[in-house]
């Protein structure tokens, strides 16, 4: 059950400030929505005094009274948003911040009222509140998509896609173009899918995760490519510059010469310096132990 608290600056000094009793915590949504209900309405006169009060003053109890006064009215612009799937009771209480501003910002000189006012601000908030909490993904940053993200729906005709008429009329009526049209469409119509699957079973191979996933950009396996990386050029020049010329030469010659591992034989470098084909093997194996700790830096 939601719990819907009033903040602390709209609670009225008084406690039977406009005629009713309106603590800061008043239990479930729908007490809350009773409790605001219940509040009169100012008339003009009443509203055209506590704004001058605000204004000429900075009377924070005329502001009191006016936010008060017209929370039913964000409860009624905040039910009419109840089809993006979030809790009515978020929707008030953004709907109500929206109220603080306009009240903030409320001229009673200028003859208009303060409902026509305050009506701007509250979907405003609440717009904005939407956009940020509906999907995990924008569908609307540009002014064209925020106009077509609250007005879409309302103009389509069941759930087909909309017919390349109705694109064009509802384009011309919201002066936007075509092409945004049939992008917001498309958006809105595709739904979240959870790139893992919400079971253990064999489901698990359909999930996006499972091929959206690259085991090339896994972190364990960059490091490594960038370890091998290092180990064949930087590293491994290190390595056999550390030895001499015969040395590296062997080395060289039985391990470095072909790509397919086929290097010269024991027998050939023994021709080669005049030595035993055993000398050549020893000669090799401290040179590969040598190289074995330069490249230790490496590893």
């Amino acid at each position: 059950m939601t719990t819907m608290t009033a903040p602390a600056a709209l609670v009225p000094a008084s406690k039977n400030a406009l005629g009713l009793g309106f603590t800061g915590n008043l239990g479930n949504l729908d007490a809350y929505i009773s409790a605001v209900n219940r509040l009169p309405m100012l008339t003009q006169e009443e509203e055209v005094r506590l704004g001058r009060n605000l204004k000429n003053n900075n009377d924070l109890g005329a502001a009191q009274e006016l936010v008060l006064s017209h929370l039913r009215l964000v409860v009624s612009i905040a039910r009419g948003y109840l089809g993006y799937g979030l809790p009515h009771a978020d929707l008030i209480q953004e709907g109500n911040i929206g109220l603080m501003k306009a009240v903030k910002r409320f001229d009673a000189d200028q003859g208009v009222r303060l409902v026509s006012y305050a009506m701007h601000w509250i979907k405003a908030e609440i717009h904005e509140y939407i956009l940020k909490n509906w999907r995990l993904v924008k569908v609307a940053t540009t002014k064209a998509q925020r106009k077509l993200f609250f007005n879409l729906r309302s103009h389509k005709q069941g759930l087909d896609a909309m017919t390349p008429a109705q694109i064009d009329q509802l384009a011309k009526v919201l002066d936007v173009k075509r092409e945004e049209v049939i992008e917001m469409e498309t958006r809105l119509s595709g739904r979240d899918i959870a790139l893992e699957s919400p079971t253990d079973d064999e489901d698990d191979k359909f999930a996006p995760i499972a091929y959206l996933s690259s085991e090339q950009s896994e972190p364990t396996r960059v490091l490594e490519a960038e370890q091998v990386t290092r180990l064949q050029s930087e590293g491994l020049e290190t390595a056999l510059g550390k030895l001499d010329p015969r040395s590296r030469r062997i080395v060289e010659a039985r391990w470095l010469a072909n790509d397919d591992g086929s290097g010269a034989t024991l027998h050939t470098l023994a021709d080669e310096f005049g030595v035993s084909a055993e000398r050549i093997r020893q000669i090799e194996a401290a040179a590969l132990k040598k190289m074995k700790g330069a490249l230790a830096a490496y590893v």
